[in-house]
């Protein structure tokens, strides 16, 4: 599922700073490579114990990611449950109080990108 947040697409920052700012957020910086990362955060449901992830998608607009320097900017945010043994099902229902705290998250994100 994609998650529309109101300004949020096509926000720049320098590598050293996304890395800083998500990492303050709880995200990780998952797969990366040359030229795009992505940012994960980890949730989990209390009541059915399954795992999501809000996946924060970036792309290099200049510089590669070897470089603190690079800029990056954001393309799309995802949200998906976390499947065994690995992978993420961006098709199944997502409960209401983890697409709210996502949703909390990537605005907390555009705030400090701003």
């Amino acid at each position: 599922m994609i998650i529309e947040t109101k300004g949020f697409k096509g926000l720049k920052s320098d590598l050293a700073h996304l890395d800083e700012v998500t990492t303050k957020l709880g995200f990780v910086r998952g797969q990366w490579e040359y030229t795009r990362a992505t940012y994960d955060l980890k949730m989990e449901d209390p009541t059915t114990k399954s795992d999501y992830y809000l996946r924060v998608n970036t792309r290099a607009e200049s510089g590669k990611l070897e470089s603190p320097y690079a800029i990056l900017y954001i393309e799309e945010a995802y949200i998906g449950r976390a499947t065994f043994p690995h992978g993420l099902d961006y098709e199944s229902p997502i409960p209401d109080a983890i697409l709210n705290k996502a949703k909390q998250k990537l605005s907390q994100l555009q705030q400090l990108l701003a």
